[in-house]
């Protein structure tokens, strides 16, 4: 049974500017406080509402840090805001809509959110109450539109009555896939040496390109749900690309290890079991490393990442994938 769509009603709800529903009184302290300092401002100004976490600002207004309030009553008075604070805040751009605010909750399980412009000065916050509000519609109304994006359509798009429409918007990205296919029978056309030298290479190129689209698809997702913030700053994208490149490598390590195991015990062929090793390992890094750089790229060239990024990077993980197989079996089987 498909889930329920969204009444228009709700999905307008949804889609309006989270600043309509943001708290502008904010629990602020200075950078420069002390604990002592800014335990004393608070009682002066007590903070409307309920206070969840303090946040640290400049004499700006420019986001530093968050203060959970249990740390900040339990810290010695002495001690400096900027000792204590956490400097990894996750904020919300003014930009977003209530849906994209609702998302944050669900990604991250914290209770409260700042809202920033783009310089990072704190306009407002959001709290729990906001998702707990929304969550019964949103459940319904995300997860599939989140998945008819990774495919490359939108849930808009989806509902068309007219089917011509449907078929423009949708047949274009089945085109990468019907690439990615004619593509990787030529490879295995231009390697039917090696697959005739070792029928077993065979039998594992499904595990290995599964393994690869898994991987890619799980990066394409954190990739997009990202971009769905604040801008990301090439700085930031070049982190996160590190970061990705280092869990493709320990995934695929790891999945790599355990498959070519089971073709050692299996097969009794070493090369074999090397160059599942290897195309695994590689295929899985690769894929992990363009799931998160084909959407910003996308992003950064001004076209929608989650119209094309999902076919595209199925098509680019497979293709890697195949030539890294394939290209450790000429070296191994000669």
């Amino acid at each position: 049974m498909s889930a329920a769509a969204p009444s228009p009603a709700i999905q307008h709800h949804l889609d309006e500017p989270i600043t309509l529903h943001m708290r502008p009184n904010i629990s602020c302290i200075n950078i420069r406080q002390t604990v002592g300092e800014a335990l004393a401002a608070i009682r002066s100004n007590p903070p409307a509402g309920r206070v969840i976490y303090f946040y640290v600002v400049d004499d700006d207004n420019r986001l530093h840090g968050v203060v959970p309030t249990r740390r900040l009553l339990l810290s010695p008075l002495e001690q400096k805001v900027a000792d204590i604070m956490v400097r990894e805040v996750i904020a919300i751009s003014r930009e977003a809509t209530v849906l994209e605010a609702c998302e944050f909750f669900t990604l991250h399980r914290l209770l409260a959110f700042p809202v920033v412009d783009q310089e990072r000065r704190i306009v407002g916050i959001v709290d729990v109450d906001l998702y707990t509000t929304e969550r019964n519609d949103l459940d319904r109304s995300e997860r599939n539109d989140i998945l008819f994006q990774l495919v490359g359509v939108h849930l808009a798009e989806a509902r068309q009555s007219s089917p011509l429409i449907a078929f423009r918007s949708r047949f274009p990205w089945l085109l990468c896939n019907v690439a990615g296919g004619i593509l990787a029978a030529f490879l295995a056309g231009i390697f039917e040496a090696e697959l005739q030298t070792a029928v077993a290479l065979a039998l594992f190129i499904p595990v290995v390109l599964a393994l690869a689209e898994s991987v890619s698809i799980q990066s394409v997702s954190l990739a997009l749900r990202i971009l769905r913030g604040p801008p990301p700053t090439w700085g930031t994208i070049l982190a996160k690309l590190r970061a990705e490149a280092m869990i493709g490598l320990l995934l695929g390590g790891a999945c790599a290890l355990l498959v070519a195991l089971v073709a050692l015990v299996w097969l009794r062929q070493g090369n074999v079991a090397l160059c599942i090793l290897g195309g695994i390992g590689g295929g899985v890094s690769a894929a992990a490393i363009i799931g998160v750089a084909l959407p910003n790229l996308l992003h950064r060239l001004r076209l929608d990442p989650h119209l094309a990024a999902g076919p595209i990077v199925l098509t680019a993980a497979d293709m890697l994938t195949l030539l890294i197989y394939f290209n450790l079996a000429r070296v191994l089987l000669a």
